[in-house]
């Protein structure tokens, strides 16, 4: 007689990732003793040899990652079954001593009985809504049983009652170590009020420290191939083991990210089915040639040893950083150490300007390296105050990050831009909110947060845009216009007539009025000057280009001459 029922407990056990002889005995007997089991994958050699003990699979997982498009559907469809099936009915409690059933032996060849309460992993799949319209249960591999009870004793209220009140989840390896849909259980299964049980097995990785020989305490990470492996990730200096190079794909995507950080004939080491007898597999190959093996499956991994060669880390920041703070050590640079922020001040401004240049010429090359070049400036700066104990370039970085995040509410927030114009706006006000946060004084003057060295041209127009904004401007380009040649006029009159004090003050009046020009034209005045200036530079050049031809030098010619060069360069390169 059954007296209440409790909910199924879901027990997920490891597989290893060889053989039963990987099996602990706890994983043994759960799932000997279990009402049903299912397994991640039936690819695995321990589901082989678990049958040979009686221990049989009522269903695996496969099918589902061919229904669907990736993995994270996969591991979403694999804990939604689960969860449903553990949930759709109610075990029964074990039964009192005076009715206990006959003791079942854990080596019978088959299955024991289903409950009949609980629904297989594509019904329960299908009901929450994760399957595609292919049939819910596939057609099962010969280590997965294809019968509902043990064969000749169908399932009876007596039997259902004396089974234990658990499903167990098998996966390869450990449950916690590369296995998603596990984290994914972890993460619902008691909001769906389901009892969750993890038992620990024997991970890949116990395998590779004892086959690959590297103990992890030296420094070691993992990392996942079948997601996006990140510049960031890779740490020449630790030991590396890439999991999951499932097929040919994940290998040539894997190879691609490593040759971010590694010359493209750097050995690395593949290593298949460790520590499975007559499958074991392990070479080492140039990086150029990990996706051209043709042997890949789930037990393929990649490692790559821990080598501390500095030429490993030229692309890393952190190595920049030891660089720089070496040059201001004791033992370094004389001369970085004599430095100050006065003293390298001009520096600063000199290589943005051949940054800028760089720019200008659009040109790759040099771009590569006056970009490195303000770096630089920036991490000596702050090695400075490093030194101090006031700040160092990695709070400069999170200063930077909080920033950029705080200032784009419509990327990293809830709000919404519809345009660029918007996004600006969007920029402004969250620029005013982080200052007022911060506790800094608000501006006196709609002038202010100009800098007071920047050059004067971008400085008059930042000028003339902030004072337009609160309605100080003319309505029209005309009216600018109409300024230019009036101050044009007032200079004449002051060439003329005036002081060399009153010639400067109206010259200066009369860029700015071409400047503000330059803003009613949507267009910036220092890029418009610079533009004129290279113009200017190239027709010049071409001049000399044609007097060193002809074998003189500039007093050797005369105006009309070089007028007419001049002409030619601007007609030819126009």
């Amino acid at each position: 007689m059954i007296a209440h029922m409790n909910p199924i407990t879901i027990a997920v056990v490891g597989l290893g990732s060889g053989g039963e002889d990987q099996l602990t005995l706890g994983t043994l007997k759960t799932l000997e003793q279990a009402s049903r089991r299912y397994v991640r994958t039936a690819d695995h050699p321990a589901v082989h040899d678990l049958r040979a003990r009686g221990v049989i699979f009522d269903e695996s997982f496969d099918a589902l990652y061919e229904q669907h498009d990736d993995f994270e559907r996969v591991y979403e469809a694999i804990a939604a079954a689960l969860l449903a099936a553990a949930g759709a009915g109610h075990a029964p409690l074990p039964p009192q001593p005076s009715q206990a059933p006959q003791a079942t032996q854990p080596s019978q060849p088959a299955s024991p009985p289903r409950p009949s309460a609980t629904l297989s992993p594509g019904q329960a799949a299908a009901e929450a809504g994760t399957t595609s319209s292919q049939p819910s249960s596939p057609q099962p591999p010969s280590d997965i049983a294809t019968e509902p009870s043990l064969p000749g004793h169908p399932p009876s209220p007596n039997i259902a009652a004396a089974e234990s009140a658990t499903i167990v989840y098998a996966v390869p390896g450990h449950p916690m170590v590369a296995e998603r849909s596990v984290v994914l259980l972890r993460e619902r299964a008691a909001a769906a009020g389901i009892p969750l049980r993890i038992l620990g097995g024997e991970s890949f990785l116990d395998q590779a420290f004892a086959r690959l020989g590297f103990d992890p305490i030296e420094g070691f990470q993992l990392l996942d191939a079948s997601r996006p492996i990140t510049r960031e990730q890779l740490r020449p200096g630790m030991h590396t083991l890439i999991g999951q190079v499932y097929d040919g794909f994940t290998a040539s995507e894997t190879k691609l990210s490593l040759m971010r950080a590694y010359p493209d004939d750097y050995p690395v080491v593949v290593g298949q089915a460790l520590g499975v007898p007559h499958s074991e597999n392990v070479r080492t190959v140039p990086l150029y040639d990990l996706d051209r093996l043709g042997d890949y499956g789930n037990l393929t991994l990649v490692y790559i040893p821990a080598d501390h060669d500095p030429a490993l880390r030229r692309h890393s920041f952190e190595r920049l950083h030891e660089i720089v703070g070496i040059l201001r050590s004791p033992g370094g640079c004389p001369w970085d150490r004599e430095q100050t922020h006065q003293s390298i001040r001009k520096n600063f401004i000199e290589e943005t300007y051949e940054a800028i240049e760089a720019l200008d010429l659009d040109d790759p090359d040099g771009m590569k390296e006056e970009f490195g070049d303000v770096i630089l400036q920036v991490l000596l700066h702050s090695q400075m105050e490093e030194e101090t104990g006031a700040f160092d370039v990695y709070d400069v970085l999170a200063e930077l990050n909080d920033k950029l995040i705080f200032r784009h509410p419509h990327v990293f927030g809830g709000e919404n831009a519809r345009d660029a114009e918007e996004a600006l706006r969007n920029w402004e006000q969250m620029k005013a909110e982080e200052k007022r946060l911060r506790g800094k004084p608000e501006r006196t003057s709609v002038l202010d947060g100009i800098p007071k060295d920047l050059p004067a041209l971008p400085r008059a127009h930042k000028l003339q845009k902030k004072a337009s904004k609160v309605g100080f401007d003319w309505p029209d380009l005309e009216g600018v216009i109409a300024k230019i040649e009036e101050e044009l006029g007032e200079l004449r009159e002051a060439a003329a007539n005036e002081s060399p004090e009153r010639r400067l003050e109206e010259l200066g009046d009369l860029l700015f009025a071409v400047a503000n020009a330059a803003r009613f034209l949507d267009a910036d005045p220092e890029e418009a000057l610079a533009g004129t200036n290279r113009k200017f530079a190239e027709r010049f050049s071409y001049i000399e280009d044609r007097l060193r031809m002809s074998g003189r030098k500039f007093d050797e010619t005369d105006l009309i001459e070089m007028e007419a060069w001049w002409q030619e360069a601007k007609h030819d390169r126009s």
